[in-house]
């Protein structure tokens, strides 16, 4: 009959450190104290899978173990006992680690199976419980506590002191969405200044498909990896990092594109902490476009009771935001769109007056409706160039956002002349250009949040290995909200 023993404990270290030792199969006679001495046969590497490591203990019995599986995703390996002068019969353990967000720990589950000779099962049940297992949990901890060694002797470089293994999709040659390929890499030990992050979900915005279309080279040079924000988790800091600690929960949003991985590297300066009430998915969808709905009705469009502001796209990720908090702000808010269901979500967030219009057509119905706008807001481009001039009032403002139908031509000062109106083509980045800028503006989009001034947006979620078909949706009109990539 097959005895199985069980152990559990919870580990006062990050998971990362915790399997950086464990991963490595012939470690334990540096941090357990029943293990002499310790070495894998054949020269093999001690993370193989299948290689052998011949023991002695401290009591004289010598013992050989075969390693059957190691998974750096998991935090878990499986072994067996080829040889042993203990009598341990069809011995096979598991090992497996789980992240405890709550102070960073790790949670550690260590169990096996094995046949004893008769009369001996509960002698042998408890040497395997306690002088192996639980003996073993408080020699780690010691070992951990004196700041035991990262980098195991004879073994690949491991994945947690130097990189971790992750997927990403990267873009090799610019083009549709075909060319957003999921792919294996390795993500970097953060340098100083930096936090590395365990992605959760990643933020989808339009600037990734300028980036995949290769409209922009200079910022996407090939082969590059897009994307621009991101929420997680930090896995840990380079030198000089203050107050951000290994399981903070935290969201991203920086210049340099690389969020479409499981794993990343960023500077701490992009980096915002999460509150407790606001879930991964929503921080990547509302981050960025959060913030630019802030500074475009804050610092651009000076919108207060009694403007006329009209949203392009006003069902889409960054209009839905704006319709609902200029609304809140007073502003009298029109709203384009492509589909009568799109309509009615922009109703539902704030937009009192919906233009469905699958032509860029709607200079005439704001002029007669309001009298012009004072500010549009258009990530449109230049098929809504001229409507645009049509539909300002004097002395509006266009803000252009984007250009999702093409790169909008340059305009002729004579344009602006005519009713005296300017014309800005802002930056996010520009306006989150410190750390502090940044946590500002991101809890003013927090607390927005949370007075009711913003609901919780409508979220598409794809897989990262899905970003193809994510781009796709985006593409056609057909989205209704914020897509998120989940890592």
């Amino acid at each position: 009959m097959l005895q199985r023993v069980v152990r559990s404990t919870v580990i006062d270290a990050p998971i990362e450190r915790v399997w950086a030792v464990l991963r490595d199969f012939n470690s334990h006679d540096r941090w357990h104290d029943v293990v002499e001495a310790s070495r894998i046969e054949g020269d093999e590497r001690s993370d193989q899978v299948g290689c052998v490591r011949s023991f002695s203990l401290r009591d004289g019995n010598r013992i050989r173990e075969q390693l059957l599986t190691l998974s750096d995703t998991e935090h878990k390996s499986t072994y067996c006992i080829v040889e042993a002068t203990v009598p341990l019969q069809r011995y096979v353990a598991t090992l497996t680690l789980k992240p405890i967000t709550d102070g960073n720990r790790t949670f550690w589950h260590w169990e096996s199976t094995f046949a004893t000779p008769p009369g001996r099962e509960r002698e042998l049940r408890d040497m395997v419980a306690q002088g192996v297992y639980e003996a073993g949990f408080a020699n780690l901890r010691r070992h951990l506590e004196r700041g035991g060694d990262l980098q195991p002797r004879g073994s690949a470089p491991l994945p947690t002191a130097l990189s971790l293994p992750t997927r990403r999709v990267a873009v090799h040659r610019y083009g549709g969405t075909d060319v957003l390929q999921p792919e294996d890499a390795q993500a970097p030990a953060p340098a100083a200044g930096e936090v590395r992050i365990r992605q959760r979900a990643i933020g989808i915005n339009y600037l990734d498909v300028y980036l995949r279309r290769g409209w922009i080279p200079g910022m996407l040079p090939l082969p590059g990896v897009p994307g621009m924000e991101a929420a997680g988790s930090v896995i840990d800091a380079g030198a000089g990092v203050g107050g951000l600690l290994p399981g903070d929960r935290v969201a991203y949003l920086g210049p340099v594109p690389g969020a479409y991985t499981g794993v990343r590297s960023v500077p701490a300066d992009w980096v915002v902490r999460l509150p407790p009430a606001i879930e991964d998915d929503v921080a990547a969808a509302l981050l960025l476009k959060g913030i630019t709905a802030d500074y475009l009705l804050r610092d651009l469009g000076h919108v207060g009771p009694g403007t006329r502001l009209l949203v392009h796209a006003a069902a889409g990720g960054v209009g839905l935001l704006v319709c609902q908090w200029a609304r809140r702000l007073g502003a009298v808010v029109l709203g384009t769109v492509s589909t009568p269901e799109k309509a009615r979500v922009a109703r539902e967030h704030g937009c009192e007056h919906v233009i469905v219009t699958a032509d860029y057509r709607f200079a005439d119905v704001v002029q007669r409706t309001c009298g012009g706008a004072d500010v549009v807001i258009d990530g449109l481009g230049d098929a809504a160039r001229d409507e645009n001039l049509a539909a300002l009032a004097r002395r509006g403002h266009w803000i252009s956002l984007g250009q999702a139908t093409g790169a909008l031509a340059p305009l002729p000062p004579d344009a602006l002349v005519a009713k005296s109106l300017s014309f800005s083509r802002p930056v996010v980045f520009d306006y989150v250009a410190t750390n502090a800028q940044l946590v500002e503006r991101a809890q003013r989009v927090w607390t927005a949040l949370a007075d009711g001034t913003l609901t919780p947006p409508r979220i598409e979620r794809y897989a990262l290995e899905a970003a193809a078909q994510a781009h796709a949706r985006l593409e056609s009109r057909g989205s209704i909200g914020a897509l998120v990539l989940m890592a």
